[in-house]
């Protein structure tokens, strides 16, 4: 019998249970779209995700670690390299963790976004300005600070008012076409591979 996959997800504000609810509803419905059944935890920061994931495997958890990489991934370079090397984050790989363990949302959560634009649009509705979106059809190289600025930009007239990344965040993305994601995302669709895999949560023997 298969384990239930728990994904360790960086999101929901720290200490902030409404928040936190939102967070795990919002991934939970969005794994849904592509036929997964996952139990989120939602972590608040980073670290506390990242912490939180290794605790998990110590346990022999089936589980991995979702992150944003708040950075550009240079070409070819192993995901846990990544956020070895990046500033800030100097996380070292768990003992029992494959490259299967950590994948990222790119840069962060919100390129989502850019692949249903449509959803995003219908969520905002009236006063959207969808033509100061990024036009890059390539959501992995859109950059963090383009991302967040053309949000508040195109959501500042609307009456649910200026982007907020935990206000509005994870009930767009329980909104937005999983499926459009995939196939505008590598990064989405080694995600969606990896949890239609089970055999890749196994823990390695210690």
């Amino acid at each position: 019998m298969v384990k239930e996959i728990t994904i360790y997800v960086e999101g929901g504000g720290n200490d902030n249970q409404r928040l936190a609810k939102e967070c795990r509803r919002g991934f939970k419905e969005f794994f849904n779209k592509l036929g997964i059944r996952a139990a989120i935890v939602a972590c608040g920061g980073r670290d506390k995700a990242y912490h939180r994931f290794c605790i998990g495997l110590k346990r022999n958890e089936h589980c991995l670690l979702l992150v944003d990489s708040e950075e550009p991934v240079k070409d070819k370079m192993d995901v846990w390299q990544h956020v070895f090397l990046r500033q800030g984050d100097n996380w070292n790989k768990p003992k029992n963790a494959t490259k299967d363990h950590l994948h990222f949302m790119v840069e962060c959560m919100e390129a989502w976004f850019m692949a249903d634009k449509e959803s995003l649009a219908n969520y905002y509705n009236k006063n959207f300005h969808r033509n100061v979106l990024p036009k890059n059809t390539n959501i992995e190289d859109i950059p963090k600070s383009t991302l967040m600025e053309s949000l508040k930009k195109a959501t500042r007239d609307t009456t649910k008012g200026e982007y907020s990344k935990g206000e509005n965040s994870f009930d767009i993305l329980s909104k937005i076409d999983a499926n459009k994601v995939i196939a505008n995302s590598p990064y989405a669709e080694r995600l969606r591979d990896t949890l239609k895999d089970p055999s890749k949560f196994l823990t390695p023997s210690r």
